[in-house]
């Protein structure tokens, strides 16, 4: 029964040859150009039908290789593989080689596992007048999403249902909204992807103390997403109280985030679930945040550091540092008091 269950729900992918995948993506082909797959499995668990991928790659410690005897036992019928493994793929495997199976494999995925052409504007959205489309017939609306007037759609957009685009928004080319986000006093970038529930563009935390009374900032500045960009579901950036949130071209956020007013982030970074920045802090290029990290208001973090999950930031981190902890500090020093903890917290008095 779950056999069928995950035939008839499970993801489909398109059929492939290894021939094809070999000229579209400039891989060094061995074995039958013929062989077809239609879907994409982990080397271990991988079937006939299926491509998988062996890699000694390490471009992270998050990565592990897996032993070689994996590849030897493997069933899927094309493998990707890296020149020194061939020797070890099974005999008669249909092989694509690369220096890179990781980089290649996230091409692969993309092309099997492309997702149906969605074109048109439903008939159930509502779209206001005043909505600029510039080539209409290569965007998609779903049902129930809303547009207000002023906005400008770009080519290649595409809006699922019950999604809100407000007034005087820019969406860039081939950028996608999924389902339940809800995007107002923003200007989005090309090829960026805004998921389920995400909130850009409302007002932020601001507020000031008067006579005893908790009064709000009005807030009128915008976010400017860069292209490529990518919002987790349930994510929250909020718009400037007088300049614009920021984030820069090429950034990840994950699920859950809050970017608050005036926040300025660089290009390449990556922040994990649960990250918090507070107003007016700066976030450098191709710096990583773990998960559950928080920023204090107005603090600078240079270009490549990193900062480890649940710490907490309250004073600047140099660029191309590793900081945790809570308060933040160097690594090597919150692994020596932590190492300290652990050698005295049995002993007795």
């Amino acid at each position: 029964m779950l056999k069928i269950i995950e035939t008839l729900f499970g993801p489909r992918g398109t059929k492939i040859t290894a021939g094809e995948l070999a000229e579209k993506f400039g891989l060094e082909l061995r074995g039958d150009k013929n062989t077809t797959v239609s879907g994409v499995a982990p080397i271990a668990d991988a079937r006939p039908g299926q491509l998988a991928f062996y890699s000694t790659e390490q471009n992270s410690s998050a990565f592990k290789i897996l032993p070689i005897d994996v590849l030897r036992n493997t069933r899927a019928s094309i493998i990707l593989i890296q020149p020194a493994q061939i020797d070890d793929a099974p005999r008669g495997a249909t092989l694509l080689i690369t220096d890179s199976p990781r980089g290649n494999i996230v091409k692969i995925l993309g092309e099997i596992y492309r997702e149906k052409p969605r074109f048109g504007v439903s008939a159930d959205a509502i779209v206001e007048r005043g909505v600029f489309f510039r080539s209409r017939k290569t965007n998609y609306v779903g049902q129930f999403a809303t547009i207000e007037r002023g906005a400008v759609i770009e080519p290649n957009v595409k809006i699922y249902p019950g999604a809100y685009i407000g007034r005087n928004v820019t969406l860039g080319a081939g950028t996608i909204v999924y389902s339940g986000a809800h995007i107002e006093n923003a200007t989005i970038g090309s090829d960026c992807v805004i998921n389920a529930n995400a909130v850009i563009g409302k007002n932020g935390f601001g507020y000031t103390r008067q006579n005893g009374h908790n009064v709000f900032i009005p807030h009128v500045g915008r976010v400017v997403l860069g292209d490529r960009v990518s919002v987790g579901a349930n994510s929250c950036i909020d718009r400037g109280a007088m300049t614009d949130t920021i984030v820069g071209s090429g950034t990840k956020i994950d699920n859950l985030c809050q970017i608050a007013h005036g926040v300025v982030i660089g290009a390449e970074c990556f922040l994990a679930s649960g990250t918090g920045l507070a107003g007016g802090s700066v976030i450098g290029d191709r710096v990583l945040l773990g998960g559950h990290v928080g920023v204090s208001n107005g603090v600078h973090i240079g270009d490549d550091a990193e900062v480890g999950a649940n710490s907490g930031v309250f004073k600047n981190i140099p660029a191309g540092t590793k900081a945790m902890g809570y308060p933040a500090g160097p690594g090597t020093e919150f692994f020596r008091h932590y190492a300290w903890v652990r050698k005295h917290a049995h002993t007795e008095d």
